[in-house]
């Protein structure tokens, strides 16, 4: 027979149980408001202000740049410096005389992340899976031809399996040969083709597969965005979500989010060096980064 002060005890211990859901509910919020902007998930964002008369509060539209994007850091995902200490590791094996990766480079700073590269030639799978140990996350940028070997595929899958983010950048045909490889090992599914960009799309608003993906957390802050020169299509695959429909209504860039994996893949690689002051890229770039270091999964990401 149960007593009252069993009855009591177990009282106690529910109470408490409850207590610490609600605290660890209300902390992964806290730190998370000091990841992420207050604005995340909106495109069009709004501010409160106040009628000095009659108190009345009415949301006003922010400034917005030329392109019609949001102005200012404070509407991108993450704030300024949140990921201080974070390395992402780039096999950059596609290069040519401009594109020397400076431009995201200083982007991805100003939220705190380094980048160490690797140019042209990708390191042994060893020195790989030593360098991934000290990141938060991998960017592959395809060359024309197959410089990775199943070695490489093992450990970026390794990588990927523990809950590191994984960017898989192509462009067009033939420059997406290792970006098929490792997104075949990886997520089953590839990209072809080579259609006409140069655009700036909107937001795909009622599915109409043009432009980018309303809500998500890497379009946070973006009503526009520049589609890249020449681009690839993304084959259809119920594991990826859409982010960005060309204008051709291709699908150029896709997400992975499952089991605790977070990966995208990319059909437009010239967006990271060609009209990078075309609509949205640098804040692309920046929201990509900070959702791909899976805050949710890992919590405290700062590397201090």
């Amino acid at each position: 027979m149960k007593t009252k002060n069993h009855k009591f005890a177990l009282g106690r211990k529910m109470t408490f149980l409850a207590f610490t859901v609600l605290y660890f509910a209300v902390q992964t919020q806290f730190l998370q408001a000091q990841v992420y902007n207050s604005c995340k998930s909106k495109n069009s964002i709004t501010e409160e202000k106040k009628d000095d008369v009659s108190g009345k509060i009415t949301q006003i539209p922010v400034d917005v740049d030329h392109y019609g994007n949001a102005q200012g850091n404070q509407y991108d995902l993450a704030v300024d410096g949140a990921f201080e200490g974070q390395t992402i590791a780039v096999l950059h094996l596609y290069t040519d005389e401009s594109f020397d990766f400076s431009l995201p480079k200083a982007a991805l700073k100003e939220k705190g992340f380094s980048v160490y590269r690797w140019l042209d030639n990708p390191p042994t799978p060893e020195e790989l899976e030593k360098s991934l140990k000290k990141s938060c996350q991998l960017w592959i940028i395809s060359d024309s031809y197959q410089k990775l070997n199943e070695g490489h595929l093992k450990v970026i899958k390794k990588f990927f399996d523990s809950g590191h983010g994984v960017y898989i950048w192509g462009d067009n045909e033939p420059y997406y040969a290792d970006a098929n490889y490792v997104s075949e090992y990886l997520l089953g599914v590839q990209m072809t083709g080579n259609l006409p960009g140069n655009e700036v799309v909107g937001l795909n608003n009622k599915n109409q597969k043009i432009g980018l993906a309303p809500g998500h957390l890497i379009t946070t802050g973006l009503q526009y965005v520049y589609e890249g020169v020449t681009i690839a299509t993304i084959d259809a695959n119920t594991a990826l979500t859409p982010l960005i429909y060309g204008h051709e209504k291709n699908l150029v860039t896709a997400t992975y989010e499952k089991d605790g994996k977070r990966a995208i893949l990319d059909g437009g690689f010239t967006r990271l060096y060609i009209a990078w002051d075309a609509a949205g890229t640098g804040r692309y770039v920046k929201n990509a980064a900070a959702w791909l270091v899976n805050y949710e999964r890992f919590g405290n990401v700062s590397g201090k």
